[in-house]
Parts: C-alpha cells; structure tokens; sequence
C-alpha cells in the first residue's frame, strides 16, 4: 500500500475514533448523569437505556479503531524514526488496554439496574447510589487512560513534524494537545472542584490538534515529494 493510502487509511480511522468516542462520552454518558444525584442518575439510564447500550457499543467501536490506529501510523512514520514510532504505539496501546477495561464500569450500572431481583437484599436507594458509583468508577478509569493518551501525541507530533511530507504546523498542533492532555489529567485529580467546563478550556488545543490531523490525512493524505512513497 501506498503511503498516500496508508495516511488515508489512518485518517478515516481517526475519524470513525472521534465519532464514535464523543458521542459514546457526550451524548450518552454526559446526558445520563446528574452530578451529585443517585436516584435521577439512574433513572435517565432506564429511561434511555437503549441509548446508554449503544454508547457502550459505540465506545467499544472506538476502542478497537484506537487499536488499529497507531499500527497504521507506525507504517506511515516508521521511515522518520523508529524508535518514536516504537514509544508512540507502546504509549497508544497502553491507553487503548485501559480504557477496554474500563469499559465495564460503564455496562455496571445498566446491569445493576436491571436486575435487581438478586440485588434485592439492597434498598433502592443503595442500588441507585451503587449503579451510580460505577459511573464514577468508569469517569475515574477514562481520566487515567487520557495520561496514556496524552503521551502518545509526544512522539506522534515529533514524526509528523520530521517526516517532512506532512506539514510541520500540525506536528507542533499535537505536541501542543500532548501538553494540554497532560495538564488536564493532573488538574482533574489534583483540583478537588476542577470542573468540565474548564477541562474543555485547557484541552481544546487536543481538539484542534487532533481533528486537523485527522481531516489532513483522510483529505489530502501526504504531500508529494520527491521521494518515492511507494513500498
């Protein structure tokens, strides 16, 4: 496969991840919790539950696209240097093996909830606070997949600045969001009122980093030079 391919290939990846992540975190997750409270937490998850079900379907789509994302980068960057290219997948893969597992605690409280015949030595109450902790467990679990997820934009950024038919802006873009993905994971856990809101403030740069490589891939592919890409 061509390089031009190989980069195409990597952007429609990366798009099918950012679709299928951010509706799973912002239209399902977001929209069934009620910080601070149980009871209506639990039931916007009854009342949605196909949605909530298909966010977890959705996330695991993003999971395996996360997967198979970097192994397409490594093909596309390997010639700039190998060893970042090493460190980018080894960083992306840890994220990847996190969040799959993290993605029980997002199924929990739609399991809880539904059957509580053989939870019924608890009170209501006590399943909605429990089916409402395994939330938290998977908000806990996704933030400590972000340092992971942080730390492979390092090395990517650095091989798309290098790799001299990619334009460099976009490698400085995703070193930046490595930055800012960093600072987020350590105000979340160090903040005790470290709110959203904020968070979508210091990593923005994520978002442009991350949807202008994207775009740039799926789109344009590389720019010609006057190397053969061909293998």
């Amino acid at each position: 496969m061509s390089k031009k391919r190989t980069a195409r290939l990597a952007g429609f990846l990366y798009l099918i991840l950012i679709i299928c992540g951010s509706y799973a975190e912002l239209f399902v997750r977001s929209s069934v919790r009620v910080p601070g409270d149980a009871a209506a937490t639990a039931q916007n998850i009854m009342n949605a539950s196909w949605q909530y079900s298909f966010g977890f379907v959705s996330d695991m789509i993003m999971v395996g696209t996360y997967f198979l994302l970097p192994l397409v980068l490594f093909e596309l960057l390997k010639s700039v240097n190998r060893r970042q290219a090493v460190l980018m997948v080894a960083s992306a893969l840890m994220g990847v093996s996190i969040i799959a597992m993290n993605m029980i605690n997002h199924l929990a409280p739609l399991i809880i909830l539904k059957n509580q015949d053989y939870l019924s030595v608890f009170s209501t109450d006590e399943i909605h606070a429990l089916a409402y902790l395994f939330l938290d467990f998977h908000r806990y679990g996704y933030r400590i997949a972000q340092l992971f997820f942080g730390l492979w934009l390092l090395p990517f950024g650095y091989l798309v600045y290098k790799s001299g038919f990619i334009p460099k802006i976009l490698g400085i873009f995703l070193m930046v969001a490595f930055v800012s993905f960093i600072v987020d994971f350590f105000l979340f856990f160090l903040l005790e009122n470290y709110s959203a809101s904020t968070s979508g403030i210091v990593t923005f740069p994520t978002v442009i980093g991350e949807f202008s490589i994207c775009f740039w891939l799926l789109l344009k592919g590389i720019k010609k030079t006057s190397a053969d890409f061909r293998h």
